[in-house]
């Protein structure tokens, strides 16, 4: 039977954190302060702008001044968001192998539509991808569950065809809500997190390669047992 494997975006399909690091730098740099490294935004990066705000500035949502710094944000990183953004290792020879053997895929991000599709683009995705939803294609962001629901039935699968990848939490959460098999993408943002664990998804992958064979594992049906892949 044909299966469905849906992908989180940012951290898991695609490196973009420099780009968005950067764009939260220069938020820092606008207010006379100094950059952060890199490796300190780095984990937030899966967290959009709300998140890399608060790394950078640490002003969170129901501060006065966030509505204008979001937009400014935004506007900033749509501006430059691929000047250093790329696929991980080893993703383009997993989505041919997905291909190859007939799987189909798609992408399920908490990104706004505006932004994700050019960057889907931008990297080559668009032709192979079957499904793209962004987090404002059905009014709600993972971890509910309706934009992976959406995205499954768009593509014409009922969930218990379909696993979802991703590198947070949000991601495991969206995927056992919506009834699909989950795997954490363990080479994203989240690479540090010693609780994945107990996130409890179905496999977890430390690189491209590994999610290939836990593809093969769930299509087999062995990931039933909460089964993983080498931990990090």
């Amino acid at each position: 039977m044909k299966k469905l494997v849906l992908f989180d975006f940012d951290g898991t399909l695609a490196d973009s954190a420099p780009d968005l690091a950067a764009a939260a730098n220069r938020l820092r740099l606008a207010r006379g302060l100094p950059a952060l490294p890199y490796d300190t935004l780095r984990p937030f990066a899966s967290h959009g702008a709300r998140g890399l705000i608060k790394a950078a500035l640490d002003i969170q949502t129901d501060h006065p001044e966030y509505a204008q710094l979001r937009a400014h944000f935004l506007q900033d990183y749509e501006a430059n968001m691929t000047s250093l953004t790329q696929l991980f290792d080893g993703v383009a020879d997993m989505l041919k192998q997905l291909e190859q053997h007939q799987y189909t895929w798609g992408i399920v991000t908490n990104k706004l539509e505006y932004l994700a599709l050019p960057l889907i683009r931008h990297l080559g995705l668009e032709q192979s991808c079957a499904v793209a939803v962004g987090g404002d294609t059905t009014g709600h962001i993972k971890p509910h569950p309706a934009p992976l629901l959406y995205a499954a039935e768009k593509a014409g699968f009922q969930p218990q065809h379909c696993l979802y990848v991703g590198d947070d939490q949000r991601d495991i959460q969206a995927g056992q809500a919506a009834g699909m098999a989950t795997m954490v993408a363990a080479y994203g943002y989240c690479a540090q997190d010693p609780a994945i664990p107990s996130w409890r998804a179905d496999l977890i992958a430390n690189n491209a390669a590994e999610v290939w064979d836990g593809v093969q594992r769930w299509a087999q049906g062995q990931h039933r047992a909460r089964a993983s892949l080498p931990a990090c």
